[in-house]
């Protein structure tokens, strides 16, 4: 349908009459260029998840969500440990995608990442969410090297009274939500409070029970006020705290030695503040001055237990030496493998004291604790130099903190100064000219320029050809360059070597030189929007490469990153969303990549056929239900098939209204989620809401 519709378009033929009328409003995206544009200009692909259809998805949290963009690809470490890359890459790390709420980052510093459970919005606060599907450095610096998630929330004004929820179901699924919108002369506020909770996966792939629930609490305060009718200033208080479960599986490295606690369960606190005031200057020039700060906090205290000898000093000068020596040392005990005459002479040390009883167990606390935080100050102003022709330009500097015992021995720092530009040039009607660059200094690992081309063809305002090449960068985090990791573990139950507080025998150091990750993007596609049809299609061909790939898997025992690997994408994908009628919505997304990865840690998280389909309808007198359909034909080697059915009915209570849905999930196939012990006993998922407003 799509293919006919445009060959049509192309011949000059009107389908149905004059499908392209002029006098329609176009629907606008600000997420690509941080201009606002019809997507027909968009250079990119762009996927606009609306509040309708976050509605009707029924889904709980943002990961879930992220199966309605194609290409995206959506896996679990834990039930409560998301991940979501855009076409793949490592199945553990997801680390090439930024993330913002509202224009601010939650992408940590530190540890570079996004806490997908954590992030501190209600799914019921957020107005929609645009995902740019292609590398934006241009736009947002690095880490946006793959993409781009901007969920943006309601407006207070459109938030006015009060909103409550709550859902229960299998699974110990238990959230609740209240919120409260109030107008009056200085402007427009909302207060939200909410809380998720369940029981994350049932039992791993031996049927043990498997520790990943979740539990959390939200708070968002959001304001709006016109000062005058050319200044405005927003702000946002947020916070959120919570515990994930975490299992305890450590496996000591000596000899049969009794776990320690059942639990290494993580306590996350979140805090977040923005300021943003905007001045319109006049209808062809308007500036902001925007700044956020965000503190992260991650509390993980344990019990562990070892044997003595793991507290070695000769053992941890062995390591020092050779950690790869200490391996094939611990698998060839009694007998000393061959080495140089110092590891040797060590390794008879560790043997003698073996002999002395350092297989005895020895317990005491750890913890894997780290605060994050940042700081960001943006200026932009966008100015329309001629008729045709706009720039948006903008500087920003933000301080990243990563303070952690365990990962830093103590406090990294590190400053970030960037020059962004962006010019849309209407060359003739037709033609649509732009580009851009982002100039960025990175304290720790130099400085980038990240560029973007784009030629649109506009055969209507709201159909268009177009044709992208970017550039983008990601900079190695702190974790990955500046790591300075050891476990200190105090309060032993019994002294070990005169002390009652030592180090774990093993430590990994970063590299320190670590370079940036390039990736450079070629596309080709089209988008269209047939008003009289209801019908929005967007389709995409590309070739991506990303170059000086780390890839490697970043644990205390095996920590050797580098910059020796790549990858290689090339595919198609598209997305059709079709208002039927007034009653009937049906969306379709479908991908199919192809890859060639260098290293095999960035071969498991990349389906080569994936895609949805949904339909939504409106049945009148308060019912309404929609059913959706994800589906992936390898997630780690997993296949991954689900349909999920939403009916609701809203009934009238005067001035109030009352909703009651319910939600049922059922997997089409018996494959655990993305890792061999993500198990669940029952093959479905339901859960009921009740939501009133008034």
């Amino acid at each position: 349908m799509p293919l006919s519709l445009l060959a049509a378009l192309l011949a000059g033929r009107a389908v149905a009459g004059d499908l392209f009328v002029d006098s329609l409003d176009v629907p606008e995206v600000l997420t690509a260029t941080r201009l606002k544009q019809s997507p027909a200009e968009v250079p990119g692909s762009m996927t606009v998840l609306d509040r309708d259809l976050i509605k009707a998805s029924g889904a709980r949290d943002i990961p879930e969500l992220m199966r309605l963009v194609p290409g995206m690809m959506v896996g679990y470490l834990s039930g409560n440990q998301a991940t979501v890359n855009y076409h793949g890459t490592n199945v553990t790390e997801a680390r090439r995608l930024q993330v913002l709420v509202d224009g601010r980052s939650v992408y940590r510093p530190g540890l570079a990442t996004v806490d997908w459970s954590d992030i501190p919005v209600a799914i019921e606060d957020i107005d929609r969410i645009e995902v740019f599907r292609g590398p934006n450095a241009v736009s947002y610096g690095a880490n946006a090297l793959m993409g781009v998630i901007n969920i943006l929330t309601r407006h207070p004004a459109d938030s006015q009274g009060t909103r409550l929820k709550y859902t229960a179901g299998q699974n110990g699924v238990r959230d609740w939500y209240a919120s409260q919108g109030i107008h009056d002369r200085s402007g427009d506020y909302r207060l939200s409070l909410s809380g998720q909770e369940d029981d994350g996966f049932d039992h791993d792939q031996f049927g043990r029970d498997y520790r990943d629930g979740r539990r959390l609490s939200r708070f968002n305060l959001v304001a709006s006020h016109n000062l005058d009718l050319r200044n405005s200033l927003d702000w946002q208080l947020a916070a959120k705290e919570g515990s994930n479960q975490r299992p305890y599986d450590y496996e000591p490295i000596f000899g049969k030695i009794p776990d320690g606690d059942d639990n290494s369960d993580l306590t996350a606190r979140d805090y977040a503040g923005s300021l943003r005031w905007t001045f319109d200057v006049n209808p062809e020039h308007s500036f902001y001055v925007q700044g956020y700060a965000e503190h992260w906090e991650r509390l993980q205290d344990f019990d562990a237990c070892e044997a003595q000898v793991a507290f070695s000093p000769q053992l941890a000068q062995l390591w020092a030496l050779d950690p790869k020596y200490v391996q094939s040392f611990a698998d060839s005990l009694p007998r000393i493998p061959r080495g140089t005459a110092q590891e040797q002479a060590l390794a008879r040390q560790v043997v003698q004291q073996l002999a002395a009883g350092a297989y005895l167990p020895v317990c005491g606390q750890v913890n894997q604790n780290i605060r994050e935080t940042r700081y960001d100050l943006e200026i932009q102003d966008t100015l329309s130099l001629a008729e045709g022709v706009r720039l948006v330009s903008g500087l920003s500097y933000r301080h990243d903190q990563a303070t952690s015992e365990t990962y830093f021995d103590g406090t990294v720092n590190n400053d970030i100064w960037r020059l962004f530009g962006q010019l849309e040039w209407h060359l003739t009607p037709h033609w649509l000219l732009q580009g851009g660059a982002m100039v960025e200094d990175d304290q720790l690992s130099g400085s980038s320029v990240s560029p973007r081309l784009a030629l649109n063809y506009l055969i209507t305002p709201r159909h268009s050809l177009r044709a992208v090449y970017s550039e983008a960068v990601r900079s190695p985090d702190m974790y990955e360059n500046d790591v300075n990791w050891s476990y200190r573990v105090r309060n032993l139950s019994a002294p070990v070597y005169g002390q009652s507080s030592t180090y774990y025998f093993a430590r990994a150091h970063g590299p320190g030189d670590l370079d940036q990750e390039r990736m450079r993007s070629r596309e080709i596609g089209y988008n269209g929007q047939f008003d009289e049809l209801g019908l929005a299609v967007d389709i995409k061909a590309y070739y991506d490469e990303i170059h000086g790939l780390i890839s490697d898997p970043l644990k205390v025992s095996d920590f050797e990153p580098t910059n020796d690997n790549d990858i290689r994408f090339s595919g198609a994908e598209t997305q059709l969303d079709w208002r039927l009628t007034r009653q009937d919505r049906v969306r379709l997304t479908y991908a199919y990549v192809d890859y060639d990865a260098s290293s095999r840690y960035d071969q498991r998280l990349t389906a080569r056929n994936s895609g949805s389909a949904g339909w939504m309808r409106d049945w009148g007198r308060g019912w309404s239900s929609s059913v959706f359909y994800y589906g992936d034909d390898a997630l780690n080697e997993h296949r991954f098939e689900r349909v999920d059915l939403r009916v609701a009915k809203r009934i009238p209570l005067g001035r109030a209204a009352l909703e009651l849905a319910g939600v049922l999930q059922q997997r089409l196939d018996d494959e655990p989620l993305t890792w061999p012990e993500n198990r669940y006993d029952s093959r479905h998922l339901l859960y009921f809401s009740a939501e009133v407003d008034f």
